[in-house]
């Protein structure tokens, strides 16, 4: 219920240097910079992806009368939007 980004700063810039990497078609060492708004777009989106899954299996686990969401309810929700 809180606004705040909940994932780390330096967190979430490493999983997306990590990311940018393995992308790249460029195999040299090349140094690939973030503007802290296009960081923090990024980490925005992410986030509220992440709490719309979450809200979604915890629907789910609230149909099959659980208090918790547990794997089973994620694996559910993929293959119910991958249809």
């Amino acid at each position: 219920k809180s606004t705040e980004l909940l994932i780390r700063r330096l967190l979430f810039l490493r999983i997306c240097r990590e990311i940018t990497i393995d992308l790249a078609t460029n195999t040299s060492n090349s140094i690939y910079r973030f503007q802290a708004k296009a960081l923090l777009c990024l980490k925005e989106q992410c986030e509220s992806i992440v709490t719309k899954v979450f809200s979604l299996a915890n629907l789910l686990a609230i149909y099959y009368k659980r208090v918790i969401v547990i794997a089973k309810d994620l694996e559910c929700l993929r293959r119910l939007l991958k249809e």
